[in-house]
């Protein structure tokens, strides 16, 4: 079996073939013109989800994927938004959670307590290498880690919060949508539960009423 190294170094090596190269800059990447902050969580297939394709054989593909725990704005995701949509092209956001995310799982405040008990100052650790002078306030890391009770308001609110960011233009289309792990299908969030539970995705049409699938798919 081939480790993960040997795979990089020999797709390393087809990128630097010039027919490569030059299908590389004849199809572009970010296809779509679209940036997708997404949960790290390895049961999430955001390409599936989506209907995009995370990458293709020459590095290309449909859009600039972020991961992170929760797929939550944080500094680094304003950060990566600001830069595709101002400089790259971008003209879509598509923030994308997931149920039975482990982000549901635990209270920031326990988290803080389990790293305390491994003797680390949570008070006193830096939070960007590049921003030295940028601290927490004490007491604020529990809310830093970003644990959510609920992963439908979650997205709604990463939603409202992205379109009011002054580092993101009005004319950005910005949607949210929450995979199902258990039946590996998407659907719009909403704060109805009941609705949660009858919510079903087929082509072209969302169950619950006023959405619309990805414009994409």
């Amino acid at each position: 079996m081939t480790t993960l190294k040997e795979q990089l170094t020999a797709r390393v090596d087809e990128y630097t073939k010039w027919e490569n190269r030059r299908q590389y800059g004849a199809e572009g990447p970010n296809m779509r013109r679209l940036w997708v902050l997404a949960c790290m969580d390895e049961r999430l297939p955001v390409d599936e989800a989506l209907g995009i394709r995370a990458d293709t054989p020459v590095g290309g593909g449909d859009a600039h994927l972020f991961r992170n725990a929760g797929g939550i704005v944080t500094g680094d995701a304003i950060r990566s938004a600001m830069l595709t949509i101002n400089f790259f092209g971008t003209r879509e956001i598509v923030v994308l959670q997931h149920t039975g995310c482990g982000m549901l799982s635990a209270n920031g405040n326990d988290l803080v307590a389990a790293l305390q008990a491994k003797g680390i100052d949570v008070d006193s650790v830096p939070v960007d290498p590049s921003l030295p002078e940028l601290s927490l306030a004490p007491g604020a890391f529990g809310k830093w880690i970003g644990m959510m009770d609920d992963v439908d308001e979650t997205c709604l609110k990463t939603v409202e919060y992205l379109k009011n960011h002054p580092l993101i233009p009005d004319d950005i289309v910005i949607s949210g949508w929450v995979w199902e792990t258990e039946f590996r299908r998407l659907r719009a969030p909403t704060t109805d539960k009941e609705a949660r539970a009858r919510t079903q995705y087929s082509t072209g049409t969302m169950g619950v009423q006023g959405a619309q699938p990805p414009r994409w798919a």
